[in-house]
């Protein structure tokens, strides 16, 4: 898939990509081959180099992917494996490399972000990942699919559903309840050695956070089904359901990345969908119901990178369902993994001329427009499945800065406004004629943006620190007169999988 999305990187006439130079490639352990091959091989085909670091759990599962590269021709010094724990050997790559691919937490993230401020990452980090189950849900499916969602992979992805978010009557239902707990407790727990595993061990000890949710509960809580430790030695514990978790409480806000689920109440969608979105983060979320009217406002409000309709949250495909958060769920310029942007984002657009934007800007406007109406305005499905929908979609970020230092010129500073313009951004700006970057950091926290289109010059350390702690992305790179480059810096990645049957039988069209 990247080596045909890289024939795409030559196809805009007057602009010219440059790769980035050495990425380095830092996966993680729970999918220890998947995940390093996207990166690695998104990497090389972008044009870059790689220096590709394995996940300190898993390293001999990640060599493998190197040899494969080796064995059909990658030469060793274009992509170099390199063994080393996390200590001042991993951070001195992460700081010197020209580029970082991190699939991690955002903990993990933001340290990096801390010991390099200007490091360009790209990053798939955590959730809190929710799956709503309406009154008007087939409750089969959804328990069966919730169960999937929570316990697969014994919990430990960063898509799996912690939360069920169950509206009226349907939470206190005897029938849901009963399923619900007979599904989990009828999960065969056993080391991974054992064919019938179904849910294996964790990969370590559980970490505070994940003993905590095991072990206690919050006010008003109760376990419907309790998680018991079962040996020491394996690391392997029975799933556990938890009731009554509150909106804001510990472990409705917490990731936890291991096999339990907590239970909500909502009294209709609106509260439904308010809780889904309460967390800092937004990586995958769902809902099940068989109302069409309830399907449609709940894609028009849910805040997720990848949202899923009558079906499991996890398992994401390449080009089905591209792969990536909002909100805390990523870093970076965000393009999804798996994705029709994502190779475009792991090198820098250039006028082929080395001229800036022309002073004419009829001819940019035009192609921002066309863009817009050709491109991102509309929702795309390459897959084409009659049974499942699978929506590519483009959503307007709420507000972005437009910072304009000196070197700026008009016509950069107009493209900048007509692009937002055309893809429904709120735009704020601030010029360094009238306030520093210095004190554009002090008040980035209240502005509340979700990106910074930065022109005519370079943003300093001071600025790229506040940016981190605000979780605010620096988008710096030319202004191109190219849209469908452009306006990517004004737009979110959404991609939607919806079910279209019901055991079998076709239930709706998209």
């Amino acid at each position: 898939y990247y080596g045909d999305q890289a024939l795409e990187l030559d196809s805009h006439d007057g602009l010219r990509f440059q790769p980035l130079g050495v990425v380095a490639v830092i996966p993680p352990w729970n999918f220890p081959v998947a995940i390093p091959t996207g990166g690695v091989m998104a990497s090389i085909a972008a044009g870059n180099s790689v220096i590709f670091k394995p996940a300190p759990e898993t390293p001999r599962c990640a060599e493998i992917v190197a040899e494969a590269a080796w064995a059909a021709g990658v030469q060793r010094d274009l992509l170099q494996f390199v063994r080393t724990p996390d200590n001042d050997v991993g951070r001195h790559l992460v700081t010197s490399a020209d580029g970082v691919i991190l699939t991690g937490s955002a903990e993990t993230a933001q340290l990096f972000r801390s010991w390099k401020p200007e490091l360009r990452l790209f990053a798939e980090t955590s959730g809190k990942n929710a799956l709503i189950i309406s009154q008007n849900a087939d409750i089969d499916l959804a328990v069966a699919d919730l169960v999937h969602s929570a316990f697969s992979h014994s919990g430990q992805k960063c898509s799996a559903a912690s939360l069920a978010i169950v509206i009226g009557d349907t939470y206190e239902s005897e029938r849901f309840r009963r399923q619900l707990a007979d599904a989990v407790r009828s999960i065969n727990v056993a080391p991974a050695t054992m064919i019938e595993a179904d849910l294996a061990p964790l990969i370590s000890e559980p970490n505070d956070r994940l003993a905590r949710a095991l072990t206690s509960l919050e006010p008003g809580e109760q376990w419907l089904v309790e998680p018991s430790r079962l040996d020491h030695a394996e690391n392997l514990w029975s799933p556990g359901v938890r009731l009554g978790v509150r909106p804001g409480s510990w472990f409705q806000q917490t990731e936890c990345f291991g096999p339990v689920l907590g239970v909500m109440q909502a009294a209709d969608l609106d509260e439904a969908i308010n809780i889904q979105n309460s967390t800092d983060f937004g990586l995958t979320g769902g809902i099940h119901t068989l109302d069409p009217e309830e399907i449609v406002k709940w894609l028009a409000q849910v805040e997720v990178g990848n949202a899923y309709v009558n079906r499991a949250i996890t398992g994401a495909i390449v080009q089905r369902q591209p792969f990536g958060g909002w909100k805390r769920s990523s870093v970076g310029p965000s393009a999804k993994a798996g994705g029709p942007n994502y190779l475009g984002q792991l090198g820098t657009w250039r006028s082929a001329d080395e001229a800036q934007v022309p002073p004419d800007d009829t001819g940019p406007l035009h192609d921002y427009q066309q863009s817009w109406d050709e491109h991102f305005s509309k929702p795309h499905d390459p897959t084409g499945l009659f049974c499942e929908a699978n929506v590519f979609r483009y959503v307007p970020l709420d507000r972005v800065l437009l910072r304009v230092e000196a070197g700026a010129t008009a016509a950069e500073i107009r493209l900048v406004r007509t692009a937002a313009s055309i893809a429904g951004v709120s735009l704020i700006e601030s010029d360094a004629a009238q306030e520093d970057q210095a004190q554009l950091a002090t008040r980035l926290d209240t502005l509340k943006v979700e990106r910074i289109r930065f022109i005519g010059g370079q943003a300093d350390t001071t600025l790229r620190k506040a940016a981190a702690a605000s979780h605010t992305h620096i988008a710096d790179g030319e202004v191109t007169p190219v849209g469908r480059v452009e306006l990517q810096h004004y737009l979110r990645e959404q991609a939607i999988s919806e079910t279209l049957h019901r055991f079998g039988n076709l239930t709706m069209q998209r």
